[in-house]
């Protein structure tokens, strides 16, 4: 994503690999499209993507409107809440103002947010491969979903810890869950690591316990899209499943997010709404009608991996190692965020 003065640029998801198009975006109108079609997705890059439509929706609306119009943008997506903490914050912003203009004072926040991001990724990559080293690497490792640039804006949060575990030697084989029903793996993710030169293996996600047990695989590796005060992780469907296979197998399940996607509000994962998307991503392939007219489908995007399934939480303040209410509270204050 790139600011360019008086629109925002977007790299459009739904393009990649084939395709490298931008998707501009003038009107906050068009990031709350961008959002919802998916054109930019993953927690973070929502949440810096929002920054900016709140700019945007500056220059069209006096505060009382802007004020109505952020609480829009705020439900774009409902699971991810990077988009609710980001908009919250240019909220404050907008009530504070006093001096300057204020799109340019929300500019200067939607940059330091981003900027954040940036860090918090490095951060966490580092925090993550030091994991890794205390392990028995060099391991073989999967991932889920995309969780790279194109998800966060920065180096990423899993895909951040792998590239930098990699660049470290831990890595003796990483496997990539195509991520059905939206291919997040295989579209984005091969992407990503194939522009970074990191050598991997693309599988479908039914392939996970076989290579989990015939490939003993040390480290799931995930991202997340929401973490509640108990430590239960909402991310892309398939992750719960991924937890109970480490589980079983005895390999480690890291869960790599920043400190603004962790939700204190929110008491359990069962609290967390979850995100259902249309029967055409089921039903199609691209344009290639795969399943009969009218057949009912069950589409939710999200599944809750409980606390009690997750191994370490990482985030760019510290490690949560086996995360609890406690634990999530103490980091939270000792950050004092």
């Amino acid at each position: 994503m790139k600011w360019c003065g008086d629109h925002l640029q977007l790299l459009d998801q739904r393009k990649l690999p084939v395709q490298q198009q931008y998707f501009l975006c003038y009107q906050v109108a068009d990031v709350i499209d961008a959002i919802k079609l998916m054109v930019v997705r993953g927690a973070p890059a929502i949440g810096i993507t929002a920054a900016y439509g709140a700019v945007l929706a500056a220059k069209q609306h006096d505060t009382a409107e802007l004020l109505n119009t952020l609480d829009s943008l705020a439900q774009a997506r409902p699971t991810a809440v990077n988009l609710h903490w980001a908009v919250k914050r240019m909220k404050k912003r907008v009530i504070h103002h006093q001096e300057g203009q204020l799109d340019e004072c929300l500019l200067a926040e939607a940059n330091e947010i981003f900027q954040q991001e940036i860090v918090a990724n490095q951060q966490m990559a580092a925090y993550g491969a030091e994991l890794i080293a205390q392990s028995n690497a060099p391991c073989n490792i999967l991932t889920h979903c995309n969780t790279g640039r194109l998800a966060t804006g920065g180096s990423g949060t899993a895909l951040g810890v792998i590239c930098r575990a990699y660049q470290q030697g831990l890595i003796s084989q990483l496997f990539v869950d195509e991520t059905r029903p939206w291919l997040q793996g295989s579209r984005l993710t091969c992407w990503e690591l194939q522009q970074a030169d990191i050598p991997f293996q693309l599988n479908v996600d039914g392939a996970a316990a076989h290579l989990i047990k015939t490939e003993k695989v040390s480290w799931v590796i995930v991202g997340a899209d929401r973490i509640t005060a108990n430590g239960d992780v909402a991310n892309k469907i398939g992750t719960y499943s991924l937890a109970v296979l480490a589980r079983y197998h005895q390999a480690k399940l890291m869960v790599v997010a920043p400190l603004s996607t962790c939700d204190l509000s929110m008491a359990s994962g069962s609290d967390i709404p979850l995100e259902h998307r249309e029967a055409t991503e089921l039903c199609y392939l691209a344009e290639r009608q795969l399943a009969p007219d009218n057949v009912a489908v069950n589409n939710p995007v999200f599944d809750i991996t409980p606390a009690e399934l997750v191994d370490f939480i990482v985030t760019e303040r510290g490690i949560v190692a086996n995360p609890t209410a406690e634990k999530l509270k103490n980091l939270f204050e000792a950050c004092a965020v």
